[in-house]
C-alpha cells in the first residue's frame, strides 16, 4: 500500500502577510493611495541623491579650475 502524496504548504514572505492583513483592514482606495505615496518617498529619495552627486561632481570641476 502506497502512502498519499503530501503536498508542501508554502509559508508567506512577510510582505505577503503584511499586504493581506492591508487588503483586509482598508479599501482599495486607501491601499492605492499609500502606495502611490511610498513610490513618491522613494522618487523623492532618488532625486535627492542625483542632487548630491550632481553638487560632487560640480564642487570637483569648480575646485579644478585654476
Amino acid at each position: 500500500m502506497q502512502a498519499a502524496p503530501v503536498s508542501a504548504t508554502a509559508i508567506p514572505s512577510f510582505t505577503t502577510a503584511l499586504r493581506a492583513v492591508e487588503s483586509l483592514l482598508m479599501s482599495s482606495g486607501q491601499r492605492t493611495a499609500r502606495r502611490n505615496a511610498w513610490t513618491s518617498v522613494l522618487e523623492d529619495r532618488r532625486r535627492a541623491k542625483d542632487r548630491v552627486e550632481a553638487q560632487r561632481i560640480l564642487d570637483t570641476v569648480t575646485s579644478v579650475r585654476p
